[in-house]
């Protein structure tokens, strides 16, 4: 009978060490995202706090992209780029920085509570399997 047992504890040893290095990858991944998101958080509130320093009337311009003209001549082809803006009001930038930053805040503390339940989750099977250890020890 203590064959079965060793099969399954080794399965079990198994599949935790699988699960814990699945874990490690999806919480180092969660880690790097946070930390995107707080350097755009930041951003945003920086550019946010130099922005409400200007006087409202003050002309802004939002970045809307990158348009590419493509020139031919008869012995070269030459392409030239170009931003794009577009004229925004101080207030629409305003609004439009502070949503960046709460979205930013919500995707944090989704991926800070994600990271808490594998963490969580790992900490599960290892006690199930020190469990099993105990009774095959009682045995």
């Amino acid at each position: 009978m203590a064959a079965p047992v060793d099969l399954e504890l080794k399965k079990a040893f198994t599949e935790l060490q699988a699960k814990v290095i699945d874990t490690q990858q999806k919480v180092k991944l969660a880690d790097i995202q946070i930390e995107q998101l707080n350097r755009t958080k930041k951003h945003a509130h920086l550019t946010d706090t130099e922005i409400m320093t200007l006087v409202d009337e003050t002309n802004m311009y939002e970045g809307v992209g990158r348009m590419v003209c493509i020139q031919f001549t008869k012995s070269l082809q030459t392409q030239i780029a170009f931003h794009s803006f577009i004229l925004q009001s101080k207030e629409v930038i305003h609004n439009q920085l502070l949503e960046k930053q709460k979205i930013a805040e919500e995707k944090i503390k989704d991926l800070e509570q994600k990271k808490s339940y594998l963490e969580r989750s790992v900490k599960e099977a290892e006690d199930n399997i020190r469990e099993m250890l105990m009774a095959r020890r009682a045995q």
